[in-house]
C-alpha cells in the first residue's frame, strides 16, 4: 500500500531516501529549513553531488510524487534524517533531531510511523525522541510506531547501497520494527534485521568505530615505521597476506560525517570504558599535524620567509565533493597559522570552500596550484590525479618535492623525472 511520507532533512541521506521512496510510488513531502534546498528540489534540481541522484530527483518531481516544503505536514510516516554534528567538546549536537521531532508533533495521528535515520548516541530514541513524541497524546508503540533505521551507505554509491545493503531496524517494540520493515521493503532488496532501538543505534556507531580504530592502528604503524626507518605500506601488504589479518591503510586523517564523528558518540556515553575508541579518535585527529610536521622536515633547508606549498585534494575521501570533517582543512589551517607558508589548493570536485566564516581560495587546476611551489602534497587520491602530466608539473615547481600521503603515485617514475618523492609512513626516505 502506497503511503504519504514526510522526510525531514534533505541532505546526503534525506534527499536520496526521499527520491527512492518517491520513485517507488509513495507520495513524499521533503522538508528542509533551507529554502534554497527546497526551491531547488521543486525545480527538479539538487544542491549536493551524488551520481545519478539528479536524474532520480527530476523523475520523482516530474511524476508529482516528490515535493519540497519548509514545514512538515500530516502524513502516514515521518522519517527524520537531519544532521547530528559534533560539538567543539566532542559531544553529539542533537538540536536538529530535537527540533525535527518537535515540529512533527502537531501533525501526528493514530497509526503513524516515526523513523529516526540520523546517527545518534545509544538511548536517543528512548530518552530524547519518545518523550517528545508522547506530547502528541498518542501511546508510543501502540498508536504511534517508532523505530531507528540507521543509514549504511557510502557517498558516491548511495543510490546503489540504499537498495542493496542490509538494514537494521530497531523498534521501541516488535510491532514498530515490523511496521517500519514493511515500509522500507518498498525498495530495500538486502536483508532487514530487527532489534530494539538502542541496539540499532549502537550497531551503527560500532560499524564506523571498527573502521576508525583500524585506520588509527594503520596510522600509528605509519608513524612508528617513519621512526624505525621502514615502509609501513610494505608492512601492511605483507601482514595482510595472513588469512585472518586485514590492516587498513594510513593517511592524513579521517573525515566525513561518520567515521570522524560516530566514535565520539560512544565515548560520550561512557568515557571511562571507551578507552580504545577514544585513543583511536585522538590518533586519527593528530594526523594532519603529523603530515604538517613531515612537510616542515622536507622543507627544513629552505630559508625563505615565504615558502609555497601546494595541496591536491580537500575532500575527506576520493572522488566526491564532501568536505565535512575533512582532515585536509585542518592541514591547510596549520600551514596558514604558521605564517611562513603560502598555500595553494586544487580539488577537481570542489570549486570553493566556505564554512563558519572560514574560506579557502581554490586554484583552477593542478599546474596553477603547483606553480612556483617548493612542496606538493597529494592529500586526496582523486582519480583525476592519476592523469597528471608529471613532466609539466616538474617544470612548474620551484623545488621538485612531493609528499604522497596516499601511496598513490609511482615513486620510480617520479624519481626518474627528477622529483624528490616522500611517502607518508615510509621511514626509508627520511
Amino acid at each position: 500500500m502506497k503511503k504519504k511520507i514526510c522526510i525531514i532533512g534533505l541532505g546526503y541521506i534525506g534527499l536520496p531516501t526521499a527520491a527512492m521512496f518517491a520513485t517507488h510510488g509513495h507520495k513524499i513531502v521533503g522538508v528542509d529549513i533551507n529554502k534554497k534546498v527546497v526551491d531547488a528540489l521543486n525545480n527538479g534540481k539538487i544542491t549536493i553531488y551524488e551520481p545519478y541522484l539528479d536524474i532520480m530527483v527530476q523523475a520523482a518531481v516530474t511524476s508529482g510524487n516528490l515535493i519540497g516544503k519548509t514545514e512538515p505536514e500530516e502524513a502516514d510516516a515521518f522519517i527524520i534524517a537531519v544532521p547530528t554534528p559534533i560539538t567543539s567538546d566532542k559531544k553529539a549536537d542533537m538540536s536538529y533531531v530535537k527540533s525535527a521531532a518537535e515540529a512533527i508533533v502537531p501533525h501526528l495521528r493514530q497509526g503513524n510511523m516515526v523513523v529516526l535515520e540520523s546517527t545518534s548516541p545509544p538511548g536517543t530514541v528512548k530518552n530524547l525522541l519518545v518523550p517528545i513524541l508522547e506530547r502528541s497524546g498518542l501511546k508510543v508503540g501502540e498508536d504511534l510506531l517508532v523505530a531507528h533505521c540507521p543509514e549504511r551507505v557510502l557517498p558516491g554509491k548511495i543510490l546503489i547501497e540504499l537498495v542493496e545493503n542490509p538494514r537494521i531496524i530497531g523498534g521501541v517494540n516488535r510491532k514498530s520494527a515490523e511496521a517500519v520493515m514493511e515500509l522500507y521493503r518498498t525498495f530495500v532488496r538486502g536483508e532487514i534485521y530487527l532489534t530494539d532501538a538502542t541496539t540499532a543505534e549502537m550497531c551503527k556507531l560500532m560499524e564506523n568505530t571498527y573502521r576508525d580504530v583500524n585506520i588509527a592502528l594503520a596510522n600509528e604503524l605509519a608513524l612508528l615505521c617513519e621512526k624505525i626507518g621502514i615502509n609501513a605500506w610494505e608492512v601492511i601488504q605483507l601482514s595482510n597476506k595472513h588469512p585472518r589479518v586485514n590492516i587498513h591503510l594510513p593517511g592524513p586523517g579521517v573525515g566525513g560525517h561518520c567515521l570522524a564523528v560516530d566514535p565520539w558518540f560512544i565515548v560520550e556515553t561512557d568515557p571511562e570504558t571507551a578507552k580504545i575508541i577514544k585513543l583511536g579518535r585522538q590518533i586519527n585527529d593528530s594526523m594532519p599535524y603529523n603530515v604538517f610536521k613531515r612537510a616542515i622536515e622536507i622543507l627544513s633547508e629552505k630559508d625563505s620567509h615565504c615558502i609555497k606549498v601546494a595541496i591536491l585534494g580537500i575532500t575527506y575521501k576520493s572522488n566526491i565533493d564532501d568536505t565535512r570533517e575533512s582532515p585536509i582543512i585542518e592541514l591547510i589551517k596549520l600551514f596558514e597559522e604558521d605564517g611562513k607558508y603560502q598555500v595553494s589548493i586544487y580539488d577537481p570536485h570542489v570549486s570553493s570552500y566556505n564554512h563558519n566564516g572560514y574560506s579557502i581560495n581554490m586554484s583552477k587546476d593542478v599546474y596553477s596550484a603547483a606553480e612556483g611551489s617548493d612542496l606538493l602534497i597529494l592529500a586526496v587520491n582523486h582519480d583525476l590525479f592519476a592523469k597528471v602530466d608529471f613532466e609539466l608539473l616538474y617544470k612548474k615547481m620551484a623545488s621538485p618535492n612531493i609528499l604522497d600521503t596516499r601511496n598513490f603515485w609511482d615513486r620510480k617514475m617520479l624519481s626518474k623525472i627528477g622529483f624528490n618523492y616522500y611517502l607518508l609512513g615510509d621511514g626509508s626516505t627520511l
